[in-house]
């Protein structure tokens, strides 16, 4: 059940007391719920299995991830493993030998107590696990590029921080915002944006109470910008954004632990005369939720 918004709330009681105003009212004083504090606090008693489809255009992919968090102090480990990938293009599948390398050598994220991203964990492991399936005789010198160690965990970092970054230990309140730089690597070129977070309220989900949040893209930070964007902004080492980008989506986290429960999201633009677009949805499998 989606929770009503507290102005909706707040002009509803302002109107019964214009109507009422000579009688007392017997209902109690609305009380704001006070402020939201996620703490980072991942399930130990079983994986997280998720499932993400995508589309750009002709092509399609839909993936499996178990992801496994272990606390070790001061921190987490957490290792995530494709289980199951398929990709088409133009509706007829083709094989993805990233897919194939991660089946082998799962990503291992280090991450602070808070949820921080601090390192990869072997970011050479999936870069030689792709060139164990060379030897079946297949071409993947493009791909050892996208998964070289500097490169596999400068993207890694950047798609934690998008999803996680800025969420766990701070406040919130209905309407406040949050942001990050995001990026996604087309077949053309790179794309980089500037998302915003509004958490707009709660909601009630077969894996319990979640913290709702709205996301859309930014333009450039400029005079007008509050200085957290600028500080985003500059953290992330000052990257030119993708003019004309646009996105929207929500996403779903739950509210007492860490639980990645839906995320979807929307990403458009131009390039030359013609419009590009890219979208995901991400859900943890109900089934498998601890």
């Amino acid at each position: 059940m989606r929770t009503p918004p507290v102005s909706c709330l707040l002009v509803f009681a302002a109107l019964v007391g214009a109507c009422h105003h000579d009688i007392p009212s017997l209902d109690p004083r609305f009380v704001v719920e006070p402020p939201l504090r996620p703490t980072f606090l991942p399930p130990e008693d079983g994986p997280l299995v998720e499932t993400v489809r995508g589309a750009s255009g002709a092509q399609e992919v839909e993936l499996t991830t178990v992801s496994l968090f272990t606390p070790e102090a001061p921190g987490w480990l957490l290792t995530q493993r494709v289980t199951r990938s398929r990709y088409t293009r133009a509706g007829v599948e083709v094989r993805s030998w990233v897919d194939e390398a991660l089946q082998r050598a799962p990503l291992r994220l280090r991450l602070a107590a808070d949820g921080t991203f601090v390192r990869l964990e072997a970011p050479d492991a999936a870069r030689a696990a792709l060139r164990e399936l060379s030897t079946a005789g297949w071409d993947v010198s493009a791909l050892e590029r996208v998964l070289a160690p500097d490169a596999l965990e400068a993207r890694t970092r950047r798609e934690w921080e998008v999803t996680y970054g800025g969420v766990y230990g701070r406040t919130w309140v209905p309407g406040q915002r949050g942001h990050a730089v995001g990026g996604l690597s087309l077949a053309d070129g790179e794309v980089t944006y500037l998302l915003e977070r509004t958490l707009t309220g709660t909601r009630l989900t077969e894996q319990g109470e979640v913290l709702v949040f709205a996301l859309r893209c930014l333009g450039p930070p400029g005079d007008t910008s509050p200085p957290e964007v600028w500080d985003v902004w500059r953290s992330a080492g000052e990257p030119p954004l993708t003019p004309g980008v646009e996105c929207d989506g929500e996403q779903w986290l739950g509210k007492g632990r860490f639980l990645p429960v839906r995320r979807t999201f929307t990403l458009r633009g131009q390039r030359g005369a013609e419009t590009w677009s890219w979208w995901m949805d991400a859900f943890l499998e109900p089934n498998h939720e601890p």
